[in-house]
């Protein structure tokens, strides 16, 4: 047996003499090999023994773990433990060690992949994503998205049976959607339901299958395109947001470059998550975008203060890592990336720090805009540095021009104008 970690001796017995005792080895080889401080991998196996003291008392084999097993242990048992001290129970470290630990058993193919649909199903759901990337041209992250949702469809009306949309009644597509908004009941996953079951249902038409009475049952909730002006921030706010990370409590030198990136350049997220050290040309000043949202690749100039921003931090802050990631892990496990969500968490917290309540990434994005509109740039020229396929997204910040929208407004009937 590996040597593990000092723990008490009750823990020990648990993780050393139950049913997970066979995967130890491997368990801690995971957690070196993300270089995991000593602290964090024992409450990590504090954790994983917990979780085998459990699987014994309810007499659970290995190879039937999943998800679902997880969850019960987070919500059920965890809530009303009484297991002799000292046990883990705080949930964050329960979580983040039991999912570590069942990706490495499916690794090990001990426990089964996550089941998929098969048959039937499974092949309507090939087709239409083929369908997607192939004619429509949707990038992968929102085939993914629209797929989830076609799926629970399918699996709620055709469970091994044949995928015969006709029979599909307007009321257990009524039902469906009821069924999917009580689960999340927000305006924003009734539109992302409402335009992935259309799109769908307009891909079966192009199939020859009469799909009007159940494109007549979905209905979006309002949502007025460019009702609103885009939220930004003020020359005084912008000031403030950047002297934050003087004062930022980890990783400050990320997080400015982070900012500079989204309010210089008018990067999305998920454009800032999947930059590389090569994507950057210090010699001619330029930044190269791939895979981008408008599938296409962009060179951007590279401001010298976004380039200052990006000089510290790769010098100073920066781990070293084999990864070619610009901004990869702080914490364990290391050598990776950092995702979106760690991306727009930097300009969350920033938001909060200096109290702007609209903390958003794209508020950085807006901001950029704005300033080139009141700087006199055009529409085009706003959509252009955007990198904006149509140029009606770029529309809205003509609502900014009021000096060229008072050149057109009509004057109010009555008026001496």
């Amino acid at each position: 047996m590996t040597k593990i970690p000092a723990l008490h001796p009750t823990a020990r017995a648990w993780l050393l003499d139950g049913p997970l005792s066979p995967h130890v080895p491997a368990y801690l080889a995971r957690l070196r090999q993300g270089r995991y401080a000593a602290t964090t991998a024992g409450r990590y196996l504090r954790a994983v023994a917990h979780f085998a003291h459990w699987m014994a008392m309810c007499r659970m084999p290995v190879h039937a773990l999943d998800d679902a097993c997880i969850d019960f242990f987070l919500h059920y048992h965890v809530a009303c433990c009484d297991c002799p001290s000292p046990v883990v129970r705080t949930p964050r470290d329960l979580h983040a060690a039991l999912v570590s630990l069942l990706a490495l058993l499916r690794e090990r193919h001990v426990v089964a992949e996550p089941a998929s649909p098969a048959g039937a199903i499974a092949d309507e759901l090939r087709r239409y994503d083929v369908h997607m990337r192939d004619v429509r041209g949707l990038a992968a992250g929102t085939r993914r998205g629209r797929l989830r949702i076609i799926e629970r469809l399918l699996l709620a009306k055709f469970a091994d049976r044949a995928v015969l949309i006709g029979r599909l009644q307007p009321e257990e597509l009524r039902r469906f959607i009821a069924e999917q908004l009580d689960a999340r009941n927000t305006t924003s996953n009734a539109i992302t339901i409402a335009s992935a079951l259309r799109a769908y249902l307009r891909y079966r038409a192009s199939c020859g299958d009469a799909v009007q009475p159940l494109l007549g049952v979905i209905a979006s909730p309002a949502h007025w395109s460019m009702a609103s002006l885009p939220r930004s921030l003020t020359p005084e706010e912008v000031e403030r947001l950047l002297s934050s990370f003087t004062t930022a409590p980890a990783s400050p030198r990320r997080g400015y470059a982070v900012v500079r990136l989204a309010l210089d350049l008018g990067l999305r997220g998920i454009e800032i998550n999947r930059l590389q050290l090569d994507d950057i040309d210090w010699r001619l000043g330029t930044v190269t975008l791939k895979h981008t949202k408008s599938r296409r690749q962009d060179v951007l100039p590279l401001p010298s203060v976004t380039g200052q921003a990006l000089e510290a931090y790769l010098r100073h802050e920066r781990p070293q890592s084999s990864n070619r990631a610009l901004f990869v892990r702080h914490l364990a496990p290391y050598d990776q990336p950092i995702g979106v969500h760690a991306i727009r968490r930097v300009v969350r917290d920033a938001f909060r720090r200096v109290g702007i309540a609209h903390g958003r990434t794209h508020a950085l994005r807006h901001t950029l805009a704005c300033q080139l509109v009141g700087g006199g740039s055009t529409i085009k020229e706003v959509a252009d540095v955007l990198r904006h396929r149509s140029m009606n997204t770029a529309l809205i910040y003509a609502k900014l021009d009021q000096v060229a929208l008072a050149g057109v407004a009509l004057p109010w009937p009555g008026s001496a104008a």
